[in-house]
């Protein structure tokens, strides 16, 4: 998920975070917020650094899917083949 000062204030300019989110917190606080648990997170390797708990807006998060860019994509990946393979 990225979280930027749409959702938060304290995530505006540089301060954006990458966040693999592990939980949603279910107890009540402020309409249209919620608080998140999960991992902050590299954005080039996608590896999780340091654990988080972030309180934001609701309507500034963007769900986003994150690929590393040494990962082949599906359509340029490499055929599999079977048995010897030739």
């Amino acid at each position: 998920m990225l979280i930027d000062g749409r959702a938060s204030v304290q995530f505006g300019g540089d301060r954006t975070l990458w966040l693999r989110v592990t939980s949603v917190c279910d107890k009540p606080t402020y309409d249209g917020w919620v608080w998140l648990t999960g991992y902050s997170i590299e954005p080039i390797t996608g590896k999780a650094l340091t654990r988080r708990e972030v309180f934001a807006q609701t309507a500034g998060l963007q769900i986003q899917r994150h690929t590393t860019k040494n990962a082949p994509s599906p359509a340029n990946a490499a055929p599999r083949t079977r048995g010897r393979g030739v």
